[in-house]
């Protein structure tokens, strides 16, 4: 597995933290920015380049976005077909948008998320499987398929 993590300036200080949470974990982590903190920076552009990397081997590879609200990066992110983004609010709630959504890309608010509060939804995020029911299944594809 593979994680690819991108974020803009107010996400820059979780993003670094949650590299190292990861690399502690042994799990590979790609940065694919902010590389250093600007101010003037725009959460899209960080958002497109980890969905992007993901969508390069989407059973294999998850990505983490993060800016202010989770809110810009979700919704760019979901701009391409293929990737599945939500927004962390709660384990319970990552759990189960991991395990019917079958979410490749977690977004997460850097206003409102610390690390401690971060690292079980990380661990739910790479952890939970996709219910194998066929309304999941189903919902996958027609998600997948949309415009």
């Amino acid at each position: 597995m593979t994680i690819f993590i991108g974020a803009d300036h107010r996400g820059f200080e979780l993003k670094n933290q949650i590299i190292e949470y990861l690399q502690e974990k042994n799990i590979r982590v790609e940065d694919m920015g902010a590389l250093q903190l600007d101010p003037l920076d725009d959460n899209p552009d960080y958002a497109k380049k980890v969905a992007e990397a993901v969508l390069q081997n989407p059973s294999e590879f998850l990505g983490i976005v993060i800016c202010a609200t989770g809110i810009g990066v979700n919704i760019m992110a979901n701009r391409f077909r293929g990737i599945r983004s939500g927004v962390a609010y709660s384990i319970q709630q990552v759990k189960a948008a991991k395990e019917d959504d079958n979410i490749n890309v977690l977004a997460l608010a850097a206003d409102y998320t610390d690390l401690e509060s971060a690292k079980p939804m990380i661990d739910v995020f790479m952890s939970a499987k996709l219910k194998s029911d066929e309304k999941y299944q189903r919902r996958i594809s027609k998600l997948d398929g949309a415009i």
